[in-house]
C-alpha cells in the first residue's frame, strides 16, 4: 500500500465530508519518481466544529502518527487545511503552497 493510500484510510477516522491529499514531494528537493514525502491535505468534517485550528491539527496528526518521519514513517512534511463544512462551503479551495527553497529546477 503507498503512502497516499495508508493516509487516507487513517484520516477515515475523522469522518470527513471532503478530503484531498495531494502529494506535492516533486515540489520539493531530492525528489524521484514516486517519493512520498510531503503532502497537502485539506479535509472537511464536522469533528472540527467548536475546534481551535491547533486541535483539529492535533486530530489530523495523531490519525497520521505512524506515517510521519519523526515516528519512523516517510512523510517529512504535511500541510494541513482543516474546516468544517461550513467553513468549506465559504471558501471551496485551500490555499496554494508555496515553493520549496530547495526545490529542483527542471
Amino acid at each position: 500500500m503507498t503512502t497516499h493510500h495508508a493516509l487516507m484510510a487513517a484520516l477515515q477516522g475523522l469522518s470527513p465530508s471532503h478530503l484531498t491529499l495531494d502529494n506535492e514531494s516533486h515540489m520539493h528537493a531530492g525528489y524521484y519518481d514516486g517519493k512520498e514525502s510531503h503532502f497537502k491535505l485539506v479535509i472537511v468534517s464536522d469533528n472540527f466544529a467548536d475546534k481551535r485550528l491547533a486541535a483539529r491539527h492535533q486530530a489530523v496528526y495523531a490519525a497520521v502518527s505512524p506515517y510521519l518521519m519523526a515516528n519512523g514513517g516517510s512523510i517529512h512534511a504535511l500541510a494541513i487545511h482543516a474546516y468544517t463544512p461550513s467553513e468549506w462551503q465559504t471558501i471551496h479551495h485551500a490555499p496554494n503552497s508555496p515553493n520549496c527553497a530547495g526545490q529542483n529546477k527542471h
